[in-house]
């Protein structure tokens, strides 16, 4: 989700300025709980509790669905960890592609959702 999406999600409770959700986001991420995605502007929960690793993404350019996979930025960061001195804040990676579910709408013609 997006940010000012939650925004709108909550606004039934009452007020919530834009600050107050990037800063609880922010903390969402620090504690491991989420995930940022930079080319989409948003985040997402976290699949492994907390723990400490390298994300992976796969993200449909058609419907918008993301999902946290194993992958191997584990051996990556690890490969840039032992070839230089750069120390790694955070590893993302996200692949763009086609989902499953938007492949199957593709191959029987049903139409695909138009995100602008």
């Amino acid at each position: 989700m997006k940010a000012y999406e939650l925004l709108a999600a909550f606004k039934a409770n009452g007020p919530t300025a834009p600050p107050t959700v990037y800063r609880a986001l922010d903390a969402l991420v620090q504690v491991g709980l989420a995930h940022r995605l930079p080319s989409l502007n948003a985040y997402i929960a976290c699949r492994h509790d907390g723990v400490a690793h390298a994300a992976v993404f796969l993200i449909c350019d058609e419907c918008r669905s993301t999902e946290e996979i194993q992958g191997p930025a584990k051996a990556i960061l690890e490969q840039v960890r032992a070839n230089s001195a750069f120390q790694v804040s955070d590893v993302a990676v996200e692949i763009r592609g086609r989902c499953a579910v938007c492949e199957r709408r593709r191959s029987m013609d049903e139409p695909i959702p138009d995100w602008g």
